[in-house]
């Protein structure tokens, strides 16, 4: 009789990509996957602990999951950032979990379950000591990498690629490196070589994930540099595109600008998180950039690579920010005319050293602060996106669109969404489209040869 999994998964790209893995492992291992958790006979809770609401929703989850293991003795696997931080302290609320297992160690995945398999057996059998089952815990850090685990993905049409573990930056407002561990990459030879495989799978859109992609070589070979590593995979034979999330500014050196500027492939969208606009603010944050140098890195970008779409993340709202300060920020938005941006009140994650600081500001100031940021940039970005009318732009069809079934979607180099009439059948092409119709998110086109 064959058995179930299911998946859950919260959190960044590099949780979808260990997801990835998951899935891998336990099809290895005889599963079949599902999403239904009432038919699985294991669950995993792939979780994140990047903001400090995030064990709300795992705990949430958690309480469903006991009516499956109660119903059908359902085993609940417990990974990622989360199950990092939290160890042991999990087992103390739910004490019906199995296994908890840190981001490094789910290559280990098939001994514990036959570990908790195991002990069940004994335990039916009378022969279990202390008539309990045995959990198991694995949140340590290995010097060595984790295993390389090949894994297809949910879309058949883009594959993620984890170049690199952990963080050493330590931003004040970040609790990664506490759960992550510090920085660890991987050969360059082997990164080419399942990039290479990917392509021969059909895969058109490879992207880099690490905490820090571009501080990419730190402990390997001279030559292992991240701008090496991106001209190696643009020198494969094929037709596709190179993603890459999220590099650090203070780490983005010329010769990555280079690279992108001299290969096609390589997606002309690039994410450069700012955080804050003002020097005072950057340096509480320990960002390790000031604002003009920001700015310096955003022209550069903009100059050598002219079709480039620049987007960011910014934090209103840090400890301490002025008024004037988050006029600084408003001031880098207007100057640096970003494609898009993610943006995010500051919220307090214990474990942190702003969550200790003084002068948190109260939520009413945030949320004013917050309000005038997106009016801003929506305006910029609607701006932007006027710029595509009348052009013809080479983009990846995605498939159908979610709200409009007789459009399909799409997306250009620099990561614009584009819809056009045309047959499903292009799923997964490179194709032309004449831009028609501009909105601020979304553009509107019809096929051409």
């Amino acid at each position: 009789m064959s058995k179930n999994a299911t998946v859950i998964t919260y959190g960044c790209q590099m949780n979808v990509n260990e997801s990835a893995k998951i899935r891998k492992i336990m099809e290895d291992i005889g599963y079949d996957i599902t999403e239904n958790i009432n038919e699985s006979d294991v669950v995993f809770l792939n979780t994140c602990t990047v903001r400090e609401g995030a064990a709300t929703q795992i705990y949430g989850k958690l309480g469903e999951l006991k009516q499956a293991r109660d119903a059908r003795g359902t085993k609940i696997i417990i990974t990622g950032c989360f199950a990092q931080e939290q160890g042991r302290k999990l087992l103390q609320k739910f004490p019906y979990i199995d296994i908890i297992m840190g981001n490094q160690n789910i290559s280990k995945i098939p001994e514990a379950i036959e570990k908790i398999e195991r002990a069940q057996e004994l335990k039916e059998a009378g022969k279990l000591r202390d008539k309990k089952l045995k959990h198991v815990v694995l949140t340590g850090y290995d010097d060595e990498l984790p295993p390389r685990i090949d894994a297809d993905f949910d879309n058949d049409i883009t594959a993620s690629m984890t170049i690199g573990y952990g963080c050493n930056n330590f931003c004040t407002y970040c609790i990664v490196p506490y759960v992550r561990g510090r920085e660890k990459y991987i050969p360059m030879e082997q990164l080419v070589n399942q990039a290479k495989e990917y392509v021969k799978k059909g895969y058109k859109e490879i992207m880099l994930l690490a905490q820090n992609v571009n501080s990419y070589g730190k402990g390997l070979s001279e030559n292992e540099t991240f701008a090496n590593l991106l001209q190696a995979l643009a020198d494969i034979e094929g037709d596709f595109l190179i993603r890459f999330i999220s590099p650090h500014p203070r780490d983005f050196t010329d010769d990555v600008i280079d690279a992108i500027a001299k290969n096609s492939k390589i997606a002309r969208s690039v994410h450069v998180p700012l955080q804050s606009g003002s020097t005072k603010v950057l340096k509480d944050m320990n960002r390790g950039y000031t604002k003009e140098q920001y700015l310096n890195l955003v022209n550069k970008l903009k100059s050598r690579i002219p079709d480039v779409a620049v987007t960011t993340d910014i934090i209103v709202g840090f400890p301490g920010e002025t008024e004037e300060e988050f006029e600084d920020t408003l001031d880098v938005v207007r100057q640096a005319k970003y494609d898009t941006a993610f943006m995010f009140m500051y919220s307090i994650r214990t474990g942190t050293k702003a969550a200790e600081m003084e002068g948190q500001i109260e939520d009413k100031v945030k949320k004013d602060r917050l309000h005038r940021l997106i009016s801003l940039q929506t305006e910029i970005s609607g701006e932007l996106s006027n710029e595509y009318q009348g052009k013809i732009e080479r983009v990846l069809v995605e498939g159908p669109s979610r709200k409009n079934k007789e459009m399909l979607s799409s997306r250009t180099s620099s990561n614009k969404v584009v819809l056009f009439k045309g047959d499903s059948s292009l799923r997964g092409q490179f194709v032309n489209v004449k831009i028609n119709e501009c909105r601020t998110w979304t553009l509107y086109g019809e096929l051409v040869d």
